[in-house]
């Protein structure tokens, strides 16, 4: 398992940090997210046999929300 953190731009409620939790948690391939309004981050936990970060990157930008690294 590899944990990262990614900077996430867009989120304005507690209704995005839902959001964007379940879409993460929901790819085959994570392990656990955890998405932070006040750090503006989500911490994700993957499989990278499964998954790549690309993917992954894809689908918070898939929700409405950009990447900042």
């Amino acid at each position: 398992m590899k944990n990262i953190v990614l900077g996430i731009e867009g989120m304005h409620c507690e209704g995005c940090v839902n959001r964007l939790t379940k879409v993460l948690n929901g790819l085959d391939g994570v392990n656990n997210a955890k998405v932070s309004l006040e750090n503006k981050n989500a911490e994700v936990e993957y499989d990278e046999d499964k998954i790549d970060l690309d993917d992954i990157k894809q689908a918070i930008e898939d929700a409405n929300f950009e990447v900042k690294e």
